[in-house]
């Protein structure tokens, strides 16, 4: 019987990847047999034969052992071309792969975990990213079941050889937790619920000094479970009693607040997929014609209500994550402000709306320029002046909840809250992203309390 790695449809193009590595299975079958050649191969046959490998290890489940001994035998480069592919592979296809490959692509990337390659962090990373918020399908919970097993089976060896790729689990798992403890959630989440809290407690009670390399979005994830007796004494520790983390560089939660949180953690809850379609969104797309874009891609990815939770991670991934060159600043393409104006629209339960817009506000209540980037405040203030007045709602919604924020978020440190909206208020008007505060003080459709507020902000900066 033929060996399948994907499912396809019918008169569906073959993908170059699952060709590539079958073709080079096919013409090198008869040595993926013992006993094995002893010579060593040139560059082109160590390609090819890594390729073959990675299919027989995927569609031959019961010669995997056989296969994996194979490569240990032959191995030049570290495991770097074989764990490259095997990403490539869980970028590209994970969600056409048949049953039994995903099964087998967990199982390589434990061996890949023991023997130490070069390209782990990468390819647990790309395992991380397939995971998504708010699907409760039985394939996502055994991904997810899966990769919490695998980094707690696997916790000594990845501390000592990839100690940051458990901050990605961290990230995601505590992202999946405030998702899964939402209403409405099922029974059959408890196991994995509990694998989780106990592999992020461990994270933060043992390892908080990296930890720390998460940044200010670990107090937002954390901020979603304090209604968690487990999180709630973490919350407390972090507010109350700083030393309990046993690390000299934190004495207080401002030593989070003022770290920004790298890029890279955005993307973890975007899949490969979904992220080249919001590029292709905000780099091809011109304002006024994206309207069949944006119905293809909530069609796409957003059609169950309970997939709204990726809202806040789309909006957090555009500010942080995708910042355009100044060429598509100036053309004619959807600006990053209009496609968040639109997902906010499209938004049905206000709390999520809540969280969307601390999303995207966030780094204005830390704002320093000296460790932030513009790029990361600039939607939100677009968002504000661009929707005068056809959406002054919008504009209306957000200065209300970015004025809330700094009255309540932390009344402990409101006066380093007051200075980071300053100081991005500041740099904004400084940079020219917008000339002054003008145009929202004078705005009669905004309310007095408003517009007081934003008078004050605009004498302080003259």
């Amino acid at each position: 019987m033929a060996l399948k790695l994907v499912q396809t449809r019918k008169n569906e193009a073959d993908n170059p990847i699952e060709t590539s590595l079958r073709e080079a299975f096919e013409l090198l079958e008869p040595q993926l047999r013992p006993p094995f050649p002893l010579g060593v191969p040139t560059p082109p046959e160590y390609i090819h034969l890594n390729r073959a490998i990675v299919y027989g290890v995927l569609c031959e489940p019961h010669f995997a052992t056989v296969h994996i001994k194979h490569l240990h035998g032959k191995i030049t480069d570290g495991y770097s071309f074989f764990t490259h592919t095997v990403t490539k592979v869980v970028n590209d296809l994970y969600h056409k792969l048949v049953d039994s490959a995903k099964v087998q692509l967990i199982w390589v990337t434990t061996e890949m975990v023991n023997v130490s390659a070069i390209g782990t962090e990468a390819l647990l990373v790309a395992l991380l990213r397939q995971i998504v918020v708010g699907d409760c399908n039985d394939g996502n919970l055994w991904l997810c079941l899966e990769l919490v097993s695998l980094f707690l089976a696997k916790w000594d060896c990845l501390l000592e050889e990839e100690p940051l790729v458990l901050t990605s689990a961290l990230y995601t798992f505590l992202q999946l937790l405030a998702d899964q403890y939402g209403p409405a959630r099922n029974s059959k989440l408890e196991e994995l619920k509990q694998m989780e809290i106990h592999f992020c407690v461990r994270m933060l009670r043992e390892q908080f000094q990296l930890c720390l390399n998460v940044g200010r979005d670990l107090v937002r994830l954390l901020q979603n479970l304090v209604h968690v007796p487990e999180f709630r004494i973490i919350w407390k520790d972090l507010l109350f009693n700083p030393g309990e983390f046993r690390t000299k560089e934190f004495h207080d939660i401002s030593r989070l607040y003022l770290s920004k949180t790298p890029s890279q953690y955005f993307l973890l809850q975007i899949t490969p997929e979904m992220e080249t379609h919001l590029r292709f969104l905000l780099t091809h797309v011109n304002l006024g014609s994206q309207r069949r874009y944006q119905a293809w891609f909530m069609r796409k990815f957003l059609s169950l209500p309970e997939r709204e939770t990726l809202l806040i991670d789309i909006v957090r991934f555009i500010c942080c994550s995708h910042h355009p060159p100044n060429e598509i600043i100036q053309s004619a393409v959807i600006p990053r402000w209009a496609v968040i104006g639109w997902l906010l629209k499209s938004c049905r339960k206000n709390y999520i709306e809540a969280h969307i817009k601390l999303a995207l506000l966030y780094d204005w209540l830390f704002f320093d320029e000296r460790e932030d980037n513009i790029m990361n405040i600039e939607p939100a203030i677009l968002l504000m002046v661009n929707s005068i007045p056809k959406y002054i709602d919008i504009t209306h919604s957000l200065l209300e909840f970015l004025f809330l924020l700094v009255d309540n978020y932390d009344i402990e440190r409101k006066d380093m809250i007051n200075r980071g909206v300053f100081s991005a208020f500041c740099i904004l008007v400084r940079k020219g992203v917008v000339h002054s505060l003008d145009i929202l003080v004078n705005c009669d459709a905004l309310s007095p309390l408003l517009k007081q507020r934003l008078g004050m902000l605009s004498s302080s900066m003259k």
